[in-house]
């Protein structure tokens, strides 16, 4: 299950759908020099210039749509192309593009500190779509910023990695991805793992072994010291947190200011986290379900009633899919999906109260559209989030469990979340088949000399879990990490809009004032219907 920060653009609108650092190679380097190429094909990539333009509309590998509208006041969004090596241990060899998107500073040359770099998590997600959806929420930032994202390398135009056509993946959409009856079930979800493997590595194999996060950390040095900037100044949120934390452990020295919001646990393999996040999304939509009675709801009289209901939705799907519009089905698989997507943002808890009603009565609709938000579906076809987020993933981690080790840990699993355990179980099997070596259990982000990095976490966090802030902390290092909480719902704290979080973190990115050990925000309630 992804630990992605849902974007406001990909949910529904209204009540219905409501190796050693090569940085040594660039001018203001630490750590080692990486190998092969020479010292004139290394010098390019650190010289090279942005050409910055008015941005296009974003291709569909990014998720289509129009252009980014200017700012109101006029401002409009740039993009340009960075080239970075394929291989950071052959920086003189084979190129990949990265996308990069900015919207420059509202300050007198006086005034602006620099460019605040935006990774928004996934990881998949892509920085050049995602920022401009949510620029009135960073607003205030530019008044010292440029704000600048991108699209990681394997995400959307960053040499976007690809596997399946859009008829496989809509196929591979009704795969039920928990198989609880007999072992044609579990041996029809192995096979069609393998195939979906098979078909990144043709389509796909020559970026797959450089998509890492280490990769897209030296990256984001390169367009560092590409954008004029000693330090980078960064917003990392969910995923984006553990490559922030990477950043801080390969370039202690150069971090600047950095917000890790939504702290992804770095001490955690993948079996682990996966469980810490069914327990995650169990609270989150026990929460969801209390809150649904307190207002009202119709879906039941008690939150463990409207737990059965989505179960018994579930089972009912399973064995029967509902017809939608005649063209496409609903699966059991892609409600669990729905609702997923719904507890990434408090909301939307709204529009999964009346999906579940719609649902009820054989309406699919509402909750398809957010099972397609997770999944990458959009009018114009796919998005490669999904694939981008196996292949960074799979890159990462060296995690590769067996079927017995999912039945092994099962009953873990279905103690932590009776409405998730099964999906998250069977989900650790991602990277069973990959074709590239995952480089470790979990992330490095040790980073002694380190400035100070704000973690911001939210008690009520689905997919990362509050705990993950305090182990951020610790593995950062003494000094390092400074924690903030939210006491809310949905992923990540600063888009939740709360006044004392948004203070918090804007004093620190705007002043440089680090918030007291032990600062706490109070949720501010989601109100009812009306």
């Amino acid at each position: 299950m992804p630990t992605r920060r849902t974007t406001a653009a990909a949910l529904l609108s209204g009540a219905v759908l409501l190796s050693a650092s090569l940085a040594a190679c660039g001018p203001a380097g630490e750590g080692g020099a990486g190998g092969g190429g020479g010292e004139e094909d290394r010098g390019r990539i650190w010289a090279q210039s942005l050409n910055w333009k008015d941005c296009p509309a974003p291709s569909p590998l990014q998720g289509g749509g129009e252009a980014p509208e200017p700012l109101p006041d006029g401002t409009r969004w740039q993009c340009a192309t960075m080239r970075a090596p394929l291989d950071w241990d052959r920086p003189g060899g084979e190129t990949v593009d990265v996308a990069l998107i900015r919207a420059a500073s509202r300050a007198d040359t006086a005034d602006r500190i620099g460019s605040l770099l935006f990774n928004f998590g996934g990881p998949g997600e892509s920085g050049v779509v995602t920022l401009p959806a949510l620029a009135p929420d960073y607003e205030q930032l530019r008044s010292r910023y440029d704000l600048v994202s991108f699209d990681p390398r394997g995400v959307g135009a960053s040499t976007g990695v690809t596997c399946l056509d859009a008829e496989a993946a809509q196929a591979m959409t009704r795969q039920d991805d928990t198989p609880d009856d007999g072992d044609d079930e579990v041996t029809a979800l192995l096979q069609a793992r393998q195939r979906y493997a098979d078909a990144c590595e043709q389509e796909s194999g020559r970026v797959l072994p450089h998509v890492g996060t280490e990769d897209a950390a030296r990256d984001m040095d390169l367009l560092r010291h590409l954008l004029g900037d000693d330090k980078l100044h960064y917003f990392g949120i969910s995923y984006g947190t553990e490559l922030g934390g990477v950043y801080a452990h390969l370039f202690p020295r150069h971090v600047g200011r950095a917000v890790l919001d939504g702290v992804v646990d770095p001490t955690l393999d993948q079996m682990e986290g996966a469980l810490a996040q069914a327990g995650g999304f169990q609270l989150a939509f026990d929460h969801f379900a209390q809150w649904c009675v307190d207002t009202g709801c119709s879906l039941g009289d008690t939150p463990e009633e409207i737990t059965r209901l989505v179960m018994e939705l579930e089972e009912t799907l399973d064995d029967e899919p509902l017809s939608v519009d005649g063209e496409r089905v609903f699966t059991g698989s892609q409600l669990i999906d729905a609702v997923v997507q719904a507890l990434y943002l408090e909301t939307a808890w709204p529009a999964l109260e009346v999906g579940l009603q719609l649902l009820a009565a054989d309406e699919g609709r509402t909750l398809l559209g957010l099972a397609d938000a997770l999944s990458g579906r959009h009018a114009g076809g796919w998005s490669d989030q999904q694939d981008a987020r196996t292949a960074i993933t799979c890159a990462d981690r060296s995690d590769r469990y067996t079927v017995d080790d999912v039945l092994e840990q099962s009953a873990a699993f279905e103690e932590a979340s009776p409405l998730f355990g099964d999906t998250m179980v069977w989900g650790a099997l991602e990277c069973t088949d990959w074709p590239v070596r995952g480089k470790a259990p979990h992330p490095d982000v040790s980073a002694p000399g380190a400035p100070p990095v704000l973690l911001v976490g939210n008690t009520g966090d689905p997919a990362t879990p509050y705990e993950g802030a305090a182990r951020m902390a610790e593995r950062l290092g003494k000094g390092v990490g400074v924690e903030l909480t939210y006491e809310g719902e949905g992923h990540g704290a600063y888009d939740s809009g709360n006044t004392c979080v948004r203070k918090a973190v804007n004093a620190y990115l705007l002043d440089g004032t680090v918030p007291a050990a032990g600062t706490v925000c109070e949720r501010e309630p989601l109100q009812g219907k009306g």
